[in-house]
C-alpha cells in the first residue's frame, strides 16, 4: 500500500548491514534483565517484573524457549530465558504442556504470565519469526532483534507483527530491542509493535524500529477503544511510512523520542485517543503529527519538541496534521514520575542507547548515557535448569555403568546400552532427528548431575529435556552437550528426551552423576 520504505530501501539497509554486522561481531556484553529499570505506564497497575524471582535459563532456539515456559511448574511460575543466536521457523516448533500455549512458526507467549525474555552474549535475533503475546500478563522483553516477520509470502509469521500484542494483555515492559522490516505491506510486513483488543499498561523503551510500512498502532478498528496507557520513549523511529503510532482511543506519552524520515505520517492520534508528546526531535518527516486518514478526531497536548525539515501538508477531508505550529488540544495526567532530556540533545542520547546490543544503557535527564548495574546476573543457583557446559566434566562414579537402559526408538544399527558401555565410539541414535533414551535402576538412586557425550560425526541437540520417569518431573532443559545440574532426585529411571535436533544425534554416553 505504502512504497516510499521500499524505494530508498536497498541504500539504507546497505549502511544498516554494516553497522548490525559489526554490532555483532564486536559486542561481547552479556546483558541481563535489569527489571528494576521499568518506567512509564509498565509501572502502573502492580508494575512490571517479569521473570525476577524465579529460574533463570538458557536457549539458543525457538523451541527451547517454548520449551522453558512448558517446563515451569504452573502458567504463572516466575521464569527468566536468556538467548542467544538466531531464532527461525527451522529451530522454533510447539511445545505441549500445561504451564504452556505455544504454536510453531511464533514465539507464542499465550495464556502466561511472570516471564522475561533477554538476548544475551552475542545477541538473540528472531529472523522472520514475531513475538505474540496474547491473553497474558507481566511480561518483559529485552535486547533483541526482531527482523522481516511476514504476514503475506514466505514465511510467514504472527500476521506480520515484529511484536504483537491482543487479547486482555497487561504489564508488558518492551526494552533495547530492534525491530525491523524490509519495506511495507506490498513487499508482505504489516506493523513492527502492535497493541489491540484491550491491551493495556505497556512501555517501549530505548528501541529502533525501522525500514517499515507501518510502525505501530494502538487499536484494530476505530471501534477498538480498550486499549492504552503505553509509553514510548527514547525509540527510534527511522523510514518509516505511517503509524508511529497510529492510537485509536486510549491514552499514549511520546517523550524523547528521535523521529527521522516518517514519509507520509507521523504520531496518527484518531478516535479520542489522547497523546502527551515531550521533547522529541522530528527530523527530515512530513506530517509528524494529526489525526490523519478518518474524520474520527484525536487529541495531543505537545511541549518541548523539535521540528528539524518537518513539512506539513494542507488540512483537506480526513487529513488533519496538527502543524506547522503545533499546539496542544488537550490536556493529559501522567501518574508516574520520569525526567526528560532536552530536546535537542535526544539524537544523540538515543543513537548511543537505544536497540539491542548497546549495553542496556539509559539516559538520567543530563543528556550524557549511563551504564545502569545489572540486576540479575544469571543462572546462580546449581539447581536451576542451563545449558550443559562441556567444559567442566562431573568428578565421581558415574551411576549409569552397569544400569539398564531404553528408549522410544532407535536407528538401525544403534542400541540403547550403547549409552552406559563407557565407550564413546558406540552410540544410540532415535530412528529420526528426536526421541527420547533413558538410564535406569532396580532401586531408587539420587541423581544430581547428567553429562551428555555425542560420538564422532553427531547432529546438534537443538532442545533437550531431562525427566524424571518416576514423576514425569522436568529435571533440566537446555540445548546442546555436555554437564547439567540439578536439584538432587531419588529415582529409578531417568530420560533424555530431544524435543528438537539439526542432524541426528548421536549419544555416545548417558552419564549420570550424585553430585
Amino acid at each position: 500500500m505504502r512504497r516510499a520504505v521500499a524505494v530508498r530501501l536497498s541504500a539504507l539497509l546497505a549502511a544498516g548491514a554494516l553497522t548490525a554486522a559489526a554490532g555483532v561481531a564486536l559486542s561481547t556484553t552479556t546483558a541481563s534483565a535489569a527489571t528494576g529499570g521499568v518506567t512509564g505506564y509498565a509501572t502502573q497497575n502492580g508494575g512490571t517484573t517479569g521473570g525476577a524471582g524465579g529460574q533463570t535459563v538458557r536457549a539458543t532456539t525457538g523451541t527451547a524457549i517454548h520449551q522453558a515456559l512448558c517446563s515451569r511448574a504452573s502458567s504463572s511460575t516466575p521464569i527468566t530465558i536468556q538467548v542467544e543466536g538466531t531464532i527461525n521457523h527451522g529451530n522454533t516448533a510447539k511445545v505441549s504442556g500445561s504451564s504452556c500455549n505455544t504454536a510453531a512458526g511464533v514465539i507464542e507467549l499465550k495464556q502466561i504470565s511472570n516471564v522475561t525474555i533477554v538476548g544475551v552474549g552475542n545477541g538473540a535475533v528472531f529472523d522472520q519469526l514475531g513475538i505474540h503475546i496474547r491473553e497474558s500478563s507481566n511480561i518483559i522483553i529485552q535486547n533483541v532483534t526482531v527482523r522481516n516477520v511476514k504476514k503475506s509470502g514466505s514465511p510467514t509469521s504472527n500476521g506480520g507483527d515484529a511484536i504483537g500484542m491482543e487479547s486482555g494483555v497487561r504489564n508488558v515492559w518492551v526494552d533495547h530491542v530492534t525491530l525491523e522490516a524490509s519495506g511495507g505491506e506490498s513487499e508482505g510486513y504489516d506493523g513492527l509493535f502492535d497493541m489491540k483488543d484491550n491491551t493495556q499498561y505497556v512501555t517501549l523503551s530505548y528501541s529502533v524500529l525501522r525500514n517499515s510500512g507501518r510502525g505501530g498502532l494502538i487499536g484494530s478498528s476505530e471501534s477498538d477503544r480498550s486499549n492504552g496507557y503505553v509509553t514510548f520513549h527514547h525509540n527510534l523511529y527511522e523510514n518509516i511510512d505511517s503509524r508511529a503510532p497510529l492510537l485509536r482511543g486510549g491514552i499514549a506519552h511520546m517523550y524523547n523520542n528521535h523521529y527521522k524520515r516518517l514519509n507520509e505520517s507521523g504520531i496518527n492520534s484518531r478516535a479520542g485517543a489522547r497523546a502527551k508528546v515531550d521533547n522529541n526531535y522530528f527530523e527530515d518527516s512530513k506530517d509528524v503529527l494529526g489525526t490523519f486518514y478518518t474524520s474520527e478526531a484525536g487529541y495531543w497536548q505537545v511541549g518541548g519538541n523539535v521540528f528539524d525539515n518537518v513539512t506539513w501538508s494542507s488540512r483537506s477531508g480526513d487529513h488533519n496534521p496538527a502543524g506547522p505550529n503545533p499546539t496542544s488540544n488537550t490536556s493529559v495526567s501522567i501518574p508516574y514520575g520520569f525526567t526528560l532530556d532536552g530536546a535537542n540533545c535526544v539524537p544523540s542520547v538515543v543513537a548511543q542507547t537505544a536497540g539491542a546490543n548497546k549495553g542496556l544503557k539509559v539516559s538520567d535527564g543530563s543528556c550524557t548515557p549511563q551504564s545502569p548495574d545489572p540486576t540479575d546476573p544469571g543462572p546462580t543457583d546449581p539447581g536451576e535448569p542451563t545449558d550443559p557446559d562441556p567444559t567442566d566434566p562431573p568428578v565421581g562414579t558415574n551411576l549409569s555403568l552397569g544400569a539398564g537402559a531404553d528408549g522410544s526408538s532407535k536407528a538401525s544399527g544403534t542400541s540403547y546400552g550403547n549409552v552406559t558401555d563407557g565407550n564413546t565410539n558406540t552410540y544410540w541414535s532415535p530412528s529420526g532427528s528426536t526421541g527420547s533414551v533413558s538410564v535406569k535402576w532396580g532401586s531408587a538412586t539420587t541423581v544430581a548431575k547428567v553429562n551428555i557425550r555425542l560420538a564422532s560425526g553427531s547432529g546438534t541437540i537443538g532442545a533437550y529435556r531431562l525427566l524424571n520417569n518416576d514423576t514425569g518431573a522436568v529435571l533440566a532443559s537446555g540445548s546442546g552437550a555436555g554437564t547439567v545440574s540439578f536439584s538432587p532426585a531419588s529415582l529409578k529411571k531417568i530420560t533424555l528426551e530431544i524435543t528438537n535436533a539439526s542432524g541426528t544425534p548421536r549419544i555416545a554416553e548417558f552419564e549420570t552423576y550424585a553430585n
